[in-house]
């Protein structure tokens, strides 16, 4: 392992608060210096996705729109409108609208669980890419650190150039003879 590659694993060293084991701690190490480590969460997810994964996210999307709400509301409004109105004589559901209760009950029943599955995979998916992004500022601040490094040698390199000029300019003025005007 060449210098640099060993002064950056000091630097990950030192960046690394948290507790890890130590073969965690290495691998993140070794993606770090030694690969790129910007990943695509999403194309990833996507790419991984089971079935039900898909229909409880296109469920959630349904399930949370305003288009659901208002079709919903103009379902209750026409199940209450024709079971009291209609229907007055001999309704399917007459008031207090028991079945309808017992539906909606059933509805919110299946609905939550499958709300809760795209919830909880889309928090999994946010924490993923959490650790992405953390991977990558820590990338970003051990390149960050090199530059800094590399620049202050470069500017020592400068400073020592100009120096060395100096000093030969001055030792220049010291071994030319001056020359006097007699007028």
């Amino acid at each position: 392992m060449n210098k640099m590659n060993k002064k950056k694993r000091e630097i990950v060293n030192m960046l690394l608060h948290q507790k890890l084991d130590n073969r965690d701690e290495e691998e993140l190490i070794d993606m770090l210096i030694d690969s790129p480590i910007a990943v695509d969460i999403d194309k990833q997810e996507r790419q991984n996705m089971t079935f039900g994964e898909k229909v409880a996210d296109k469920f959630s999307s349904i399930a949370g729109s305003w288009t659901f709400i208002l079709f919903f509301t103009f379902f209750l409004i026409a199940w209450v409108i024709v079971n009291a109105i209609v229907l007055k004589e001999k309704p399917i559901d007459p008031y207090p609208f028991i079945l309808l209760n017992l539906v909606l009950s059933c509805i919110a029943a299946i609905q939550a669980p499958i709300i809760m599955m795209s919830q909880n995979r889309e928090a999994k998916k946010d924490s993923l890419r959490n650790q992405n992004d953390y991977k990558t500022d820590l990338k970003s601040e051990l390149i960050l650190e090199d530059l800094h490094h590399k620049m202050e040698t470069l500017i020592n390199n400068q400073n020592r150039i100009i120096n060395m000029y100096e000093k030969k300019i001055q030792e220049k003025e010291k071994n030319t003879p001056k020359m006097t005007n007699y007028h």
